[in-house]
């Protein structure tokens, strides 16, 4: 087995953050532009408070009439703070060029409503494409390695000192934030706010790992060499074998893995229930790299 020293390790890290560093910047800073205009155009208008900075900002601007760019920079200036005590210089370095320029993009785009008018009447069509906008913007940012900073620190705060999951952090906390945009902009638009998040979190999903063509499964049979058969022969894909042991009875046995497309779902399933009514399988989505897909070309037996 090869061993790597933590010098190595720290050496890969920074290839990996040097690699077309002038490319990923600019698409950080197109990408905050998009969510600079979404939010001047579409959220602080209709006052969609869908968590973050940026809702706290709607709220403090409709009680005070604060400058939402600014109360944006304030709150992710301390954030920032917060990171570099608590996680160090190196997890921070990804938020500290969204934490300031973003604010500044706010600031820039605050009058586009101006130039560039648009019928916020139908909230739920807002909704949608605040949603999949947002969903977008975030997904691109975290895929180029960079961090948009805010209240995602707390989450990784919270993660690393009190190891409470990030998705119940980041849960909680916009939570709050829409609970109290509800009271003072209404309970509807809370249901407005909920259409955001979760077609935001969607379609970050998708950014991020692509939108599944295939279906991964993990088949358990007695039939095994006839469904190995089948999947080779009928499905005309790949098998891969592997050694499983039973927890409670501790009886060993093989589980069977393949990945195919998603057309084939049904012809898969059928066929291994009627070779072995008693089979039990796990599907799962599969998001194939292009190296994977290559690999799934050939078909392959392993056994380990």
């Amino acid at each position: 087995m090869k061993w790597f020293s933590k010098s190595s390790t720290k050496e890969t890290v920074k290839k990996i953050r040097s690699r077309h560093i002038l490319l990923r910047i600019i698409i950080l800073c197109l990408s905050l532009l998009i969510s600079a205009i979404v939010f001047n155009l579409f959220q602080l208008p209709t006052h969609i408070v869908s968590g973050g900075s940026n809702g706290i900002a709607i709220i403090v601007e409709h009680i005070w009439g604060w400058s939402p760019s600014l109360v944006i920079l304030v709150i992710n200036s301390l954030l920032l703070a917060l990171s570099l005590f608590s996680l160090g210089i190196e997890a921070t370095g990804g938020a500290v060029i969204a934490t300031f320029i973003y604010p500044l993009l706010v600031d820039w785009t605050s009058h586009i409503g101006n130039f560039v008018v648009v019928d916020t009447n139908d909230m739920i069509l807002v909704a949608i494409v605040v949603g999949l906008l947002t969903g977008l913007t975030k997904g691109i940012n975290y895929k180029i390695g960079f961090n948009g900073g805010g209240f995602d620190i707390i989450n990784q705060v919270l993660f690393k000192w009190m190891h409470i999951s990030i998705g119940k952090t980041s849960l909680t906390i916009n939570a709050i934030i829409v609970i109290l945009g509800g009271f003072y902009f209404g309970w509807t638009m809370v249901l407005y706010s909920i259409i955001v998040v979760w077609i935001s979190s969607i379609t970050m999903d998708h950014v991020l790992l692509g939108i599944s063509k295939s279906k991964e499964f993990y088949i358990i049979t007695t039939e095994e060499e006839q469904v190995k058969a089948y999947i080779l022969n009928e499905i005309k894909h790949g098998v891969t074998v592997f050694n499983a042991q039973g927890g409670f009875l501790e009886k060993r046995k093989h589980v069977l893995m393949t990945v195919v497309p998603t057309q084939d779902y049904f012809k898969l399933t059928t066929g291994v229930k009627e070779i072995d009514p008693d089979a039990f399988f796990v599907v799962i989505d599969a998001y194939e790299s292009s190296v994977q897909k290559e690999l799934l070309k050939i078909e392959e037996i392993g056994t380990n």
